[in-house]
């Protein structure tokens, strides 16, 4: 089940790292910006090109995401098993609206929306939230590192 602050950071940063499983059994991870929540125990992201995950999930419905505040080194991982639903299902019309409101343009060029019932949820704090580095001190550190890479 996901929490308030789960809920939140995969609002504030919708780039989702799904992991799948290959036909021969080999781990693949493709990230995925499209991800919304649908409550407590649901996720889904817009496919738009994403033939290799699709392909996976279809043969092995079982995946992992991982989403990632990178200024305040914290994390929510997600597993579950995947639903693919195309356009024109009912499923996908009435939830498509949801991804159109969020992400726009981009929205007409979905295939299908990829449902994960959750089965777990986890927060993971990296080791300078151990450490007693405040929030404020680690946002400031990763602002000046990432600002500095765009300017």
């Amino acid at each position: 089940m996901l929490t308030a602050p789960m809920k939140d950071l995969i609002a504030t940063f919708p780039l989702g790292f799904v992991a799948t499983v290959t036909s021969d059994g080999a781990p693949a991870v493709s990230p995925k910006g499209t991800f919304l929540g649908l409550g407590d125990t649901t996720i889904a992201y817009a496919d738009i090109r994403s033939p290799g995950t699709r392909r996976n999930l279809t043969g092995n419905p079982a995946v992992e995401v991982n989403f990632i505040d990178p200024f305040k080194r914290k994390a929510v991982r997600v597993g579950g098993n995947a639903v693919i639903h195309p356009k024109k299902t009912d499923w996908f019309t009435e939830r498509h609206p949801r991804w159109q409101d969020v992400f726009g343009d981009v929205a007409q060029r979905i295939s299908a929306l990829v449902e994960i019932n959750i089965n777990s949820a986890s927060e993971i704090w990296t080791p300078p939230n151990d450490d007693g580095v405040t929030e404020d001190e680690m946002i400031a550190t990763y602002k000046a590192r990432f600002g500095a890479l765009y300017t």
